[in-house]
């Protein structure tokens, strides 16, 4: 009851805010409101009396802006929900898409008492030339430079023990002090929504409101400890460790905690600086097409990609390398999903359109109910226009948005994991292009998708497949066998009980039956797993 109060009253602030930026224009499609609801929609925009008159703006910039007045919590809202061309239209997802996680910094002696409680020394023993202007907050974090002294061995002839001091580079992210509570706080009440708009708007089931605020309440959750995205760092550090033209940060663990993280600091150019990359004489054309490789690797190759590669997380380095931070949001595909991604995209971009919907079905994206002829149709109508254009003009992005967007016709679920990707691959394609407007992303994928599924989906992939899990398989046999082995023997002692124990032949004769037929199963298993092998090579 004191929960619901509080949602309510926390509801009414966030209501006030979004009609002073005339952005209630969602509770216009409501189509079960109550008479009470539909009444405050009538009433709201008296909120707004003497609020800026703000018609000269769209909608989508209109909602980014009060999404960005209400914080942290609901710019991370604003992000997730440009992924939802379907639910808000194109043009509203594009202006929340560009929707920046920038906030007023903290104060130094805030992020001072962070850091040496985390680390449990006073910040002068920890870092030398501590900056206390951050160079970059945001809703989340902000981040401070500084340097470390290193003691490392230094030998000589005349001292085998000398040693030397040595000063390396860092960046520091800390946490907003509070930051929990707030998004706790905002999370109970992005539940307490979704529950009433699929009460009230039977439609909006199916884009499962609810499963996109626990994505959201995840993802928040893992950027809350700073270990978790170190970690991230490093797993990507290893998935690329040898790549010439592609890098990521050093953690320093010794300095990071859960709410403080150090890392190397990149020295290079953002790529948000284009005509400073230009002047340092970096080849734009071999960046932009770089992005794309990096991209397509992260989640073909590694099922592991970072989900927020926009301009300012990008940088270049002196010998052209692209180097990546900021791993607070990343995504992970299983082995299927990618697979299904890649076979489906390869039909559509080669004019298979039943291969394409062929896979919707075989993945259990759309019910088996519907009509795959109807759902065929459908892909050609989304493909046969983008594959009308130059295919220097194929966006994959907008195929990926176009699609979603005919779900709705076929009650294909929402897929968060599917959705997080595509909001990647569209903020991905649109770095490579700002780099190079004729950058051809088919062109540059096509290699990497056509390696990918030739390893994955060929013949010796799937006879490697099918070895693997018959070997599985009968790695589970002796379990199978113990456990068989068990329920015969209960078996066997029921039947002693109920027939009486002095029947010890009897009981023989059933042993050596439960034994009989113990190793027939056992047989009959084995068979079956390697005809399974044989019959699928």
């Amino acid at each position: 009851m004191i929960r619901g109060f509080n949602n309510f009253i926390r509801l009414l602030f966030v209501v006030r805010t979004l009609a002073r930026y005339d952005a209630l224009f969602l509770l216009d499609d409501l189509e079960r409101a109550p008479f009470y609801v539909k009444m405050g929609r009538f009433f709201l925009p008296v909120f707004a009396i003497g609020a800026p008159s703000r018609k000269d703006l769209r909608k989508g910039e209109r909602l980014a802006q009060a999404l960005q007045e209400l914080g942290p919590s609901f710019i991370k809202l604003g992000q997730a929900l440009s992924v939802r061309a379907d639910l808000l239209g194109e043009e509203i997802a594009q202006d929340l898409g560009n929707l920046r996680d920038r906030l007023p910094p903290f104060s130094f002696e805030e992020a001072k008492a962070t850091i040496e409680r985390e680390l449990e020394h006073p910040i002068e023993t920890l870092f030398v030339n501590f900056d206390p202007e951050p160079v970059a907050a945001a809703s989340i974090a902000q981040v401070h430079f500084a340097e470390v002294e290193d003691v490392i061995a230094a030998p000589t002839d005349e001292d085998p023990d000398a040693v030397q001091t040595v000063m390396r580079k860092v960046a520091i992210k800390v946490l907003r002090p509070g930051i929990e509570k707030a998004f706790e706080r905002d999370l109970r009440l992005f539940f307490w929504i979704s529950d009433l708009a699929d009460r009230f708007q039977p439609s909006f089931r199916r884009l499962r409101l609810k499963q996109i605020v626990e994505v959201l309440e995840q993802s928040v959750s893992l950027e809350m400890d700073l270990r978790l995205e170190a970690a991230a760092a490093a797993e990507i550090g290893e998935n690329f460790a040898g790549d010439p033209d592609f890098g990521v940060p050093t953690i320093d663990w010794q300095r990071t905690a859960q709410r403080v993280m150090t890392q190397s600091r990149v020295e290079g150019i953002s790529l948000s600086k284009i005509e400073e990359l230009k002047d340092a004489g970096h080849d734009m054309e071999k960046i932009s097409a770089n992005v794309i490789r990096v991209f397509l690797f992260q989640v073909l190759r590694d099922g592991f990609f970072h989900a927020d590669m926009h301009h300012g997380n990008l940088f270049v380095g002196e010998d052209g390398r692209l180097i990546a931070v900021d791993f607070g949001i990343m995504g992970r595909m299983d082995r299927e999903t990618r697979l299904f991604m890649a076979e489906m995209l390869y039909a559509f971009l080669v004019g298979d359109y039943r291969r394409a919907a062929e896979v919707h079905f075989e993945a259990g994206y759309v019910p088996p109910k519907k009509s795959l002829d109807a759902f065929t149709q459908a892909c050609r109508s989304i493909g046969e226009p983008i594959l009308g254009k130059p295919v220097s003009e194929i966006s994959i992005g907008k195929l990926l948005v176009q699609l979603f967007q005919i779900t709705e016709t076929f009650e294909m679920e929402t897929q968060p994991q599917l959705l997080l990707l595509q909001k990647t691959m569209v903020t991905a394609e649109g770095v490579a292009q700002s780099l190079n407007r004729d950058v051809n992303f088919w062109e540059v994928a096509y290699p990497t998708v056509e390696a990918w599924m030739r390893e994955n989906m060929g013949p010796e992939a799937k006879a490697a497949q099918v070895v693997n899990d018959g070997l599985t398989f009968l790695k589970k046999l002796p379990d199978v066998v113990s456990k068989t082995d068990r329920l015969l023997s209960r078996l066997d002692d029921e039947h002693d009980f109920l027939h009486g124990s002095d029947k010890r032949l009897g009981r023989r004769n059933n042993g050596s039956d439960a034994g009989q037929i113990l190793m027939f199963a056992c047989g009959l298993i084995s068979g079956a797993a390697l005809t399974y092998i044989l019959l699928n090579l």
